[in-house]
């Protein structure tokens, strides 16, 4: 199994991993941290030495309640960093759902559009159809970030990711996308009980049985937390790493090509001795 994207088809015969930079003020895990260019620059370079085999940079916060980001402001974040980035020859990911800002990203070089939206924008789908190569992964959200935490899925939560996965593929699929450039993402957290996102791990076949490769994103999650809660108190996003690591190992376990994690060294590390077992099989 390969992903086909801009200019490369990653092998995905193995795990990858997929190393997150967040150009933004108020990501949930490290908000702030790698706003600035240089800072930026500097640990997407940390993060490849470390193992990652793809950045993911976003310049618009998803988290539970996070305001909408503009246009411009967003490209204003992300157009710096992506110009520098695409010359380093790996595989580089755009974290966002607005059509214009992919174009011009697409134009740059980068290679994957990762959008928590699935293309539903106006627009979106055009975008990716339009361009000859580029990758793409098809998350499942249930309303918006500013309310999906507040009014969670409700039902069998395995089958309503599955079938809105399963349209989007195919709404791709008529305007011509191939489906090697198609990568899905059942979107843990996003407007899905701890419950729900469990669910989704341990069925996680389900998802496989659509027929495309599967990007799980556990890094660091609230789900995480409310598993490790002491008297009702979650340690902060930063303490979860060891459980990211467990939750990223198990999907992987269960069929996951690609892991999005904020840990790329201790998830590289785990990976490998996974590997070394699986050898062994």
């Amino acid at each position: 199994m390969h992903w086909q994207t801009s200019r490369f088809n990653i092998d995905l015969t193995q795990p990858r991993v997929m190393g997150i930079v967040n150009l933004t003020p108020d990501s949930f895990s490290d908000g702030g941290r790698h706003a600035d260019l240089a800072q930026a620059l500097r640990h997407a370079e940390r993060l490849l030495v470390e193992g990652a085999d793809i950045l993911d940079v976003g310049g618009e916060s998803t988290r539970p309640g996070a305001p909408p980001v503009s246009e411009t402001e967003e490209l204003a974040r992300v157009l710096p960093f992506l110009r520098e980035a695409v010359r380093w020859q790996v595989p580089i990911s755009l974290d966002s759902y607005k059509p214009a800002v992919m174009q011009q990203a697409l134009d740059l070089g980068v290679d994957i559009v990762n959008d928590v939206w699935a293309l539903r924008q106006t627009g979106a789908l055009q975008v990716v159809s339009a361009h000859p190569a580029c990758g793409v992964c098809l998350m499942h959200m249930h309303r918006e970030p500013q309310s999906m935490q507040a009014q969670p899925l409700q039902g069998d939560v395995v089958s309503q990711v599955v079938a809105f996965l399963q349209e989007r593929v195919r709404a791709l699929s008529t305007l011509g996308v191939a489906p090697n450039r198609i990568v899905l993402d059942p979107g843990i957290g996003f407007g899905k009980t701890v419950a729900q996102n469990f669910a989704l791990l341990a069925h996680q076949a389900d998802l496989l049985a659509i027929g495309a490769a599967v990007l799980a994103g556990w890094s660091r999650k609230s789900s995480l937390g409310a598993v490790l809660a002491l008297d009702g108190q979650a340690p902060e996003p930063a303490a979860r790493v060891h459980a990211s690591v467990a939750a990223a190992l198990l999907a992987v376990d269960r069929g996951a090509r690609v892991v999005r994690v904020h840990d790329v060294q201790a998830t590289v590390q785990a990976l490998k001795v996974w590997q070394a077992m699986r050898a062994q099989v």
